[in-house]
């Protein structure tokens, strides 16, 4: 006996379990079913694309002049500003020239000053008719030759101390030092690069959308400043606390993907985004003709979603659909196969086949049946059977 008192309320319990869930209906001894008339209303979905983060600046940094590498001045992960020393290249040999070209000017201004007073002489003998015309141009072209020279020695000299300064590598831009695959005493040469300077203050991220929405984007006129802003979902999942802004689109559809490319600016206030690294961009989109049903009402057949619409006579007719991908957990949202007006099966529908009669009710109705018929066996059956 008091076996047969909990198998009766097991049954009840699932009875009661079942009446608010799609995948079954309470017995009301006829062939109800609650069916709703399809509307629309508003729907606030978003878009997922892949990205990834770089630097609004990323510099690499070579040397113009080989030679091995005597001293890094900074490590990995180091905030440096424009103009600071980040290497030195062995500089002996370009000392020596800058040496042999300061000795080559002071040769040089020594001459020019000789040959200027010789012509200054040269221009006193001649005035006092001592020397003539010859004397006095060859002195001159003499003294212009000795400006030349000092000029000439002043431009190697300029060259000297500029391949000098090359062993100096400095950064570019202002911003953080990446990575340092070159140890003090590698020879190093232009085709090398010592580190990259990413200008982090600010991050641009990379995604792409295929041609349909970025000629949707070109259509609306000043499609970039007319965009939503656009959040983006880091690699741990979570949601950088910065919103960005779309600010670039390329004008060239990459004919291997059928793509086109976009540029996101974040601003970096706390350097917590990174080079290199990858999330996914997440754009808002606002429907306000939406057709929104909820997911209970729907059963899925290999990938293939199907609802049961009500025609004209009262027979039910199982409806592929196509919904959003994107969804609440709770809805989805129509993108294909029904139309305001439709009317479909919102309870129940496991009970249910192809081109089966019903009598439809509303779905306030089918609930007032459940709460009645909870309410009998709540104050009969389950009392009883708890005594």
């Amino acid at each position: 006996m008091k076996q047969n008192k909990i198998l009766l309320v097991a049954a009840s319990a699932l009875l009661l379990a079942s009446c608010g869930g799609g995948g079954g209906r309470p017995t009301f001894g006829d062939n109800e079913y609650p069916v709703v008339e399809v509307g629309t209303s508003s729907a606030a979905m978003q878009t997922s694309y892949p990205a990834t983060i770089k630097g609004v600046q990323d510099v690499q940094i070579s040397p113009k002049v080989g030679g091995f590498l005597t001293k890094i001045h900074v490590r990995e992960g180091q905030n440096v500003s424009a103009g600071q020393t980040l290497f030195e290249i062995d500089n002996a040999t370009y000392q020596a020239q800058v040496r042999q070209s300061q000795a080559a000017v002071n040769t040089a201004r020594t001459q020019l000053n000789t040959a200027k007073l010789t012509f200054e002489n040269s221009k006193q003998l001649y005035e006092n008719k001592v020397i003539g015309d010859y004397e006095l141009q060859t002195s001159e072209n003499t003294y212009e030759q000795a400006k030349a020279g000092l000029a000439q020695a002043e431009a190697a000299l300029a060259s000297a101390k500029e391949a000098l300064s090359f062993c100096f590598v400095k950064s570019p831009a202002t911003g953080v030092v990446g990575t340092l695959p070159f140890k003090v005493g590698a020879l190093v040469g232009a085709q090398n690069v010592l580190t990259t300077v990413s200008n982090n203050s600010a991050m641009e991220v990379y995604f792409s959308v295929n041609e349909k929405v970025a000629l949707d984007m070109s259509k609306t006129g000043n499609g970039l400043n007319e965009m939503p802003s656009v959040k983006l979902q880091l690699a741990d999942g979570t949601i950088y606390e910065q919103e960005g802004k779309v600010t670039k689109m390329s004008g060239v559809i990459d004919a291997s993907t059928g793509t086109v490319q976009l540029i996101a600016l974040f601003a970096n206030p706390n350097r917590l985004l990174k080079s290199g690294g990858s999330g996914n961009i997440i754009i808002p989109r606002d429907n306000n003709a939406a057709i929104v049903i909820p997911q209970s009402c729907v059963t899925e057949v290999q990938n293939k979603k199907f609802v049961y619409t009500l025609g004209k006579d009262n027979k039910v007719q199982y409806t592929e659909i196509t919904v959003d991908p994107q969804n609440d957990g709770n809805t989805y949202v129509v993108t294909s196969g029904l139309k305001v007006g439709d009317k479909y099966v919102t309870n129940g529908i496991t009970k249910l086949s192809d081109q089966m009669e019903i009598v439809p009710i509303t779905p306030e109705r089918y609930q007032q049946k459940i709460d009645e018929q909870a309410k009998a066996m709540s104050a009969g059956d389950i009392v009883n059977a708890m005594k």
